[in-house]
């Protein structure tokens, strides 16, 4: 965390001071806003957070509760997302009130007794080692508190307008906030009434009811399993024996997973109700808590469960559900005019609860859309920008919704079913990396370079999310993860892993390599960082970090180029932290399959691998940000605006 170069601080750094719209901000709705965001679940807290952090964007985003969620339905944590929880500050106290899982127990019918469950297999929760972040449980209410402390401390000061629910909305076809929004007080004096608000921009995150994706005409097409569970987050007394560990329990009368809750007591159990018949399949949602308790006992003889005190409970049948398009543009009109209303989440995607992934999905759908209309509402890129929230975030909602649909299958199943005792372990480690979140990857698009210099850094692939690894920073000699280093104030990477020359060597009157590319990023009107505000930190769009191949102790950071020592503030300070030198017991350049004669990393503002190209590749790197640039596109371009 870097503060002071504004002057001293004296309070909580994470405070930052007020600027933009956050100065003297109102605290009614305003009428006209540049992005409504409806919905304060997941999807749109992230989003809201992001957007925070965009000083002159105006941002509201409305509930119709009266106040904060006191309970939450979603509580895995998945690494991906505490790795995105790093982004925006609050990673290690979440990690520190969360439960944290490192193993699952897998318990089926004794063989000698079918009547009676015994465990028959542990596995590991990241056998594979796929990231240095946890997999947690906690409450989704307590995940929107900590987004709605950092969009509170953020400049724009943003705080969720609660009692509004939203009604409806039209699109004009021109003028400065097209969008008309209808909205309903649900509280206050003002209850019952109507209000419009004006917008640029929609965002709906507003659960699987969505009334905004209704108000663009978008539907969830899918199928139901016909398979229905009661969930119920309990206290009790039992003497199952790994009531404290992530189980998936398979008895002759049915299946449970348990999950294990924050604070060392609570816990959730998912019980098999069974099968649904078509005809008569809501009758069981009329199933009773006390019918849930009963069919878990059934399912845990001969262990015993005596249920204390029930937090929430609820009833689903397992359904998965996608719409055709996230936003507002129909597929005929594709290509003539950029989206104005986005869904997100539940809004756009519904499956199955089991596999940890709606809240998780949702949050990477909001983080996808929110920095998109941050750079958009700017001015830092073109509108163009905005269609590829569907295009990238779809394919991801699917891959979703199918490995759901394989996953809730198997839980379903009875264990005289599966060909082979071991399948549903055997599944669960097989398919780690997906359910952890990092099995995203983004096709090539006007965000997404091609493969063509993929083999130089074999470990950073791109389209996937960039996975951190250990370095040691040169100023003050701190090791630390080159990935925790990157918040989520909507700037773009450029990682310069350098040749093996020491800066202030090589050959020629300006150095190595990786001199002239400095020089190149700091000089040249085809650089990228040409493009940001003369009145901004020279770093104010771009965060260009270099790491050497050497240790810290070789490298002398009075020979590293200016352009990482960028000078910031009003009193232009030196910035010290953006050089870096290998750890020598994680080499990055080895664990990461960097090329040693340099390579340039560039990673979107979502932490998403954009780009890797050989360390003097100039015309390609210009090439690759000039779309996304908004004063380089000129008059005569095909740029579409709605």
């Amino acid at each position: 965390m870097q503060f002071h170069h504004h002057g001293y601080v004296s309070g909580d750094p994470r405070v930052q001071p007020a600027a933009g719209v956050g100065i003297n901000r109102p605290t009614d709705l305003p009428s006209e806003v540049d992005v409504l965001i409806v919905g304060s679940g997941p999807a749109g807290m992230l989003a809201a957070a992001q957007l925070s952090r965009f000083p002159n964007v105006t941002t509201r985003i409305i509930e119709r509760r009266p106040g904060r969620l006191a309970i939450g339905q979603a509580d895995g944590i998945q690494a991906r997302s505490v790795e995105t929880f790093q982004a925006f500050g609050f990673a290690e106290r979440i990690t520190a009130e969360a439960y944290r899982i490192t193993e699952m127990a897998f318990w089926k019918p004794d063989p000698a007794n079918h009547a009676n469950i015994i465990r028959t297999a542990r596995a590991v929760d990241d056998e594979m080692g796929i990231s240095e972040f946890p997999h947690l449980i906690v409450n989704q209410a307590r995940v929107l508190d900590y987004f709605a402390e950092y969009m509170a401390n953020a400049p724009t000061r943003m705080t969720p307008d609660y009692g509004y629910e939203f009604q409806g909305l039209s699109v004009a076809d021109e003028g400065e906030y097209p969008v008309t929004v209808t909205l309903l007080y649900t509280a206050g004096p003002n209850e019952g009434q109507e209000r419009t608000v004006r917008a640029k921009y929609v965002v709906g995150a507003d659960g699987a009811r969505s009334k905004v994706r209704q108000a663009i005409g978008c539907t969830l097409a899918g199928d139901q399993a016909n398979h229905a569970w009661g969930v119920m987050d309990t206290l009790a007394v039992t003497d199952f024996p790994d009531i404290r560990t992530k189980c998936a329990i398979q008895g002759a009368e049915g299946s449970i997973l348990l999950i294990p809750r924050e604070g060392g007591h609570l816990f959730r159990m998912y019980v098999d109700l069974g099968e649904v018949d078509p005809a008569t399949h809501h009758a069981v949602r009329n199933t009773s808590i006390e019918q849930i308790i009963a069919k878990a006992n059934a399912i845990l003889h001969p262990y015993t469960l005596d249920v204390r005190n029930v937090a929430w409970h609820s009833v689903y049948e397992v359904g998965h559900r996608l719409t055709d398009r996230f936003d507002d543009v129909l597929p005929e009109d594709r290509g003539t005019r950029t989206p104005r209303v986005f869904i997100t989440g539940d809004a756009c995607h519904t499956h199955s609860a089991k596999a940890g992934q709606g809240m998780n999905v949702s949050m990477q759908d909001g983080f996808n859309i929110a920095w998109k209309l941050g750079h958009v509402l700017e001015g830092r890129s073109p509108e163009s920008l905005l269609s590829t929230y569907s295009e990238e975030r779809q394919v991801v909602a699917r891959n979703l919704i199918d490995f759901d649909k394989e996953w809730s299958a198997m839980m379903a199943k009875k264990p005289e079913e599966f060909e082979n005792p071991s399948d549903l372990e055997d599944f669960y480690v097989r398919t780690a990396e997906f359910p952890a979140g990092f099995m995203t990857q983004y096709a090539p698009s006007m965000l997404v370079g091609a493969s063509d210099h993929q083999d130089l850094a074999a470990g950073f692939p791109i389209g996937k999310r960039f996975k951190s690894a250990p370095v040691v920073r040169i100023g003050d000699t701190n090791p630390m993860h080159l990935g925790h280093h990157a918040t989520a104030d909507g700037r773009w990477r450029i990682y310069v892993f350098a040749d093996s020359a020491l800066p202030g060597t090589g050959n020629g009157p300006v150095g190595s390599a990786t001199n002239q590319l400095a020089e190149w990023l700091a000089s040249s009107p085809e650089s990228p960082l040409a493009a940001t505000p003369s009145d901004a930190d020279p770093d104010a769009w771009f965060d260009v970090k270099v790491i050497y191949q050497q240790p810290h102790t070789a490298v002398d950071i009075g020979a590293v180029p200016a352009v990482f020592k960028p000078q910031v503030g009003p009193f232009k300070l030196t910035d010290y932290e953006k050089a870096y030198a290998t750890d020598p017991n994680a080499d990055i350049f080895e664990l990461r399959g960097l090329d040693r004669n340099g390579v340039v990393v560039v990673v979107r503002p979502d932490q998403y691998v954009a780009n890797v190209l050989p360390l003097m590749a100039t015309s390609e790197l210009a090439a690759f940000f000039a779309p996304l640039l908004r004063h380089r596109i000129s008059s005569s371009s095909s740029e579409l605006r709605a």
